[in-house]
């Protein structure tokens, strides 16, 4: 896969999501816990979305999961996208919490060999000197 990233759009930290970031470019994956109820939630929010406490923290996880759903892309409107098809953009239930679903791209496999229920693990890809971007491949591979 090309890594050669620097034409694809980067992601605009805020306020709200810089710590995901940040632990992302130390190759960290976390996720918000709510402090009331203990839920985990992904994307970043400022209320929770099961009792709408506003209060919570930040936690790591293992960046172990299972495909929960996926597509094949093959054709896109974008050139650099383009570039990088064909790739598979999945969603990824995390082993912490049944219900906590994190998107991102499935590397390190053919897309006719992605099945729902695939484990995977996480890794990160370096797409600029700030940005580390959370992937995902197959549990046991490697780069």
């Amino acid at each position: 896969m090309n890594t050669s990233l620097l034409d694809l759009p980067l992601p605009r930290p805020t306020l709200l999501t810089q710590p995901f970031w940040d632990a992302a470019r130390a190759h960290r994956l976390i996720i918000q816990r709510c402090d009331r109820c203990g839920r985990l939630r992904f994307y970043p929010s400022e209320g929770c979305t099961h009792c709408a406490s506003p209060d919570f923290t930040w936690i790591d996880v293992s960046g172990r999961g299972h495909v929960y759903s996926w597509i094949v892309v093959r054709r896109s409107v974008d050139p650099a996208w383009q570039r990088r098809a064909p790739f598979v953009s999945a969603i990824i239930e995390l082993d912490e919490q049944r219900g906590v679903l994190v998107p991102g791209l499935l590397t390190d496999i053919a897309p006719e060999q992605v099945r729902a229920d695939l484990p995977v693990q996480v890794w990160f890809e370096q797409v600029s000197p700030e940005i580390s971007m959370p992937r995902w491949r197959p549990a046991g591979t490697e780069a």
